[in-house]
């Protein structure tokens, strides 16, 4: 176990003395899960393939919901769409009812993603007070609920109240993270983020499709076609909650928790503030160096993310309009995607010796720049998969590695806080990533679009080279 430091010496933290202690064992480390990591592993996989495959179902259903309450117009409704109207009329995109389904999703995703910034640091500092079970179970009793209110959402303001109380309670993912952290020591912590890659994975292939099962089975229907898929992602949060309300053994002992909500917040306006966030200023107690270093991985995951989800979003644009794929066609895209990262995930990822993390997330960016530019001239289904496969190795490499590297510092009392951070900005990149491509890819075309999200992403690329040179520098 990694001895924290004392409250009393100030000039060595928590996370150098982690690193030393794995640097004083044998190089190589040793890699070889115990029964119990296994166990909780197993428990945390388990858990988010059931969470992802409730949370995935809507994706293909939102444009038949978006019409649905398009018949139903209310206030709300009425100035969402206006809302959408003016941001297509700014970008020049057309005006057709497939891209206005595209923009208003789009919109619900922007809304559920910056919940999810505002709501992942509070969760993660206070799980560093009350523990990760109490706080994981809470959060997963939220979003239950709000599959409880999508079922009987007969109107769009429902359906939105929904989304929020999703996005709000939506903390298992970063609270998965952290307890991995809490579990595993360094040299094999690689493994546990990798394995909760592959659960995002198999989620993200699975879910969409049962989905489109549902969004097929929709048009054959009238009135509230919604109430079945919601109350099948209902049934499958509930059985989640309860498996880990049953098996999810606590990860952090009440010896090693922060003492107070004051001491594990510091000041809630930290955990709010996007400047404050960016500066990770709630988390103390660490030396400079550990804070200089948790702040450039914080800010090259919220570049890589916010190119990276922009060209997630207009990949549905770029595929329709150059080869004309339906719904149907950009399903099996997507599970194309899905497959290559649960394979990288699982046969190269999960098996990086520790220490490699940085090196191979800097690759992972780098090969994501020739997606780009192969994505921007890309007229045939060949150089589109061609550009797909290079873009899901990046997936699947570059955010299980950076989570590693971010979960190396801060005792067991941050790590919630932390983690929560870390994906509060990510969060936040995802909320804003979108906006950004759909409004190059429409102003400037789709070309100008992806060469210049690919030169873009060398910013993150060159900033964390620098960060791996320097860390080498000063061993």
């Amino acid at each position: 176990m990694v001895v924290t430091r004392s409250q009393k010496n100030g000039d060595v933290s928590s996370s150098e003395q982690e690193r030393e202690t794995t640097e004083s064992k044998d190089k190589t480390g040793d890699t070889t899960l115990s029964s119990s990591e296994k166990k909780m592993l197993r428990t945390v996989f388990i858990s988010l393939v059931i969470d992802l495959l409730a949370f995935t179902v809507i994706l293909p259903l939102l444009p038949s919901l978006l019409d649905y309450y398009g018949t139903k117009e209310d206030g709300l409704y009425r100035s969402l769409k206006d809302s959408v109207s003016s941001f297509r009329e700014l970008v020049g995109a057309p005006d057709t009812p497939r891209w206005n389904s595209v923009l208003f999703g789009g919109l619900i995703g922007s809304l559920f993603s910056l919940l999810q910034f505002i709501a992942s640091p509070l969760i993660g500092a206070t799980s560093d007070v009350y523990g990760r079970k109490p706080v994981l179970v809470l959060s997963m009793v939220g979003v239950a609920f709000s599959y409880a209110l999508w079922a009987i959402s007969r109107n769009f303001g429902l359906f939105v109240i929904a989304r929020i109380v999703g996005g709000i309670s939506k903390g298992n993912i970063s609270l998965s993270t952290t307890v991995v952290a809490d579990v595993l020591p360094p040299q094999r912590r690689g493994k546990g983020m990798a394995l909760i890659g592959v659960a995002f994975s198999i989620g993200f292939v699975f879910g969409p499709l049962i989905g489109a099962i549902f969004s097929r089975w929709a048009r054959e229907q009238q009135g509230e076609f919604y109430v079945m898929p919601a109350l099948f992602a209902l049934i499958l949060s509930v059985i989640d909650v309860i498996y880990v309300a049953m098996v999810f053994k606590e990860t952090l002992p009440h010896s090693k928790r922060a003492k107070s909500i004051s001491s594990g917040w510091q000041n809630t306006s930290y955990l709010i503030n996007p400047f404050s966030l960016f500066r990770f200023s709630s988390v103390t107690g660490i030396s400079q160096k550990d804070m200089s270093d948790i702040r450039k991985i914080g800010v090259v995951y919220f570049l890589y993310l916010f190119f990276y989800s922009g060209l997630e979003f207009t990949l549905t644009f770029l595929t329709h309009n150059r080869l004309n794929y339906d719904s149907m066609q950009q399903g099996k895209m997507f599970f194309f995607i899905g497959f290559i990262m649960a394979a990288v995930q699982g046969g190269y990822t999960r098996r990086a010796s520790a220490g490699k993390e940085m090196k191979m997330a800097a690759q992972g960016i780098l090969i994501l720049v020739p997606s780009f530019v192969i994505m921007a001239f890309a007229y045939s289904a060949f150089w589109i998969y061609l550009s797909l496969a290079l873009f899901s190795f990046a997936s699947a490499t570059v955010v299980p590695c950076l989570t590693t590297l971010i979960s190396l510092y801060g005792g067991n009392d941050q790590k919630g806080t932390i983690m929560g951070i870390f994906r509060s900005l990510g969060a936040l990149a995802r909320a804003l990533g979108p906006v950004f491509a759909s409004t190059m890819y429409w102003s400037c075309g789709a070309a100008v679009c992806y060469i210049t999200g690919g030169v873009l992403l060398l910013l993150p690329y060159f900033l964390l080279k620098r960060s791996s040179t320097n860390h080498v520098k000063s061993q």
